[in-house]
């Protein structure tokens, strides 16, 4: 009786000592792919996004569509994406940054290399999604491709065309209602088919099934109904997070002892 005791007891302890080491194996291999992936970005820029708010917004203001997507896309790409939300006057700012994290050998000027490795998303709503289009052209002078450009209800600004999608572009495509006294841009079009693909333009009426903005301002509510309604609403985000998820990079996933 005691040595079969003692046989289970040894048992036991092999057990939680494999246990163990499986935890250890799975941890060692997360660590590996972080690694991997903090080596490659001292080589590589990070894949970018950059978010536009609409109007006078603040880029932080966290009852907005597009800064409620950049926090989703932050917390679950924490390597190799850099993620930054603007508002709609500050596509200067933005370039500066993008110009900032293209430059992975820090000597201020971006070479051929630098901006050919280039992995940038833009997205915005009403005068962010003009904006966005503003940004993708400065980065066409600056000779840096744009995967993709995501235009929500775009209210374009004056001096500003917001509907002709600049060649450096890959992919663009726009969401937009038609209804009020602010509505967006019911066609966008490339300055060059050969390079850009629009991805297509699509209506959204919410006169007949209106959504509930309950967090947004009464004002917006009243006066720009189906222009905030588009922004508040979850199937249009929910095709804008699908739409930027394609491009992203894997993420490293964590194993686990079965």
């Amino acid at each position: 009786m005691i040595r079969s005791t003692a046989f289970r007891g040894s048992l036991i302890s092999i057990g939680v000592f494999v246990f163990f080491l499986a935890v250890i194996a799975a941890s060692a291999r997360f660590a590996s792919a972080q690694s991997d992936a903090v080596a490659e970005a001292a080589v590589n820029p990070p894949s970018i996004v950059i978010g536009f708010v609409g109007g006078l917004i603040a880029h932080d203001n966290p009852v907005h569509s597009e800064v409620q997507l950049a926090a989703r896309l932050r917390k679950e790409y924490p390597v190799g994406v850099a993620v930054e939300t603007f508002e709609s006057y500050r596509g200067e700012r933005a370039r500066r940054k993008i110009l900032a994290l293209l430059d992975t050998n820090h000597d201020g000027a971006l070479t051929l290399d630098e901006k050919e490795k280039a992995r940038i998303i833009i997205y915005g709503h009403s005068w962010g999604g003009a904006e966005s289009i503003s940004l993708a052209n400065a980065l066409q002078k600056d000779g840096i491709p744009v995967l993709l450009t995501i235009q929500v209800d775009s209210v374009s600004k004056s001096g500003h065309n917001d509907t002709i999608i600049p060649a450096n572009v890959a992919q663009a495509v726009n969401f937009y209602q038609s209804h009020g006294l602010v509505h967006g841009e019911r066609k966008i079009r490339p300055a060059d088919a050969t390079r850009t693909r629009i991805v297509g333009n699509y209506l959204f009426d919410y006169e007949k099934s209106p959504l509930n903005c309950a967090a947004y301002p009464w004002y917006d509510r009243i006066f720009v109904k189906s222009h905030t309604q588009i922004e508040c609403d979850p199937v249009i985000w929910d095709k804008v997070e699908s739409l930027i998820r394609a491009i992203l990079p894997p993420q490293p996933v964590s194993g686990s002892a079965k």
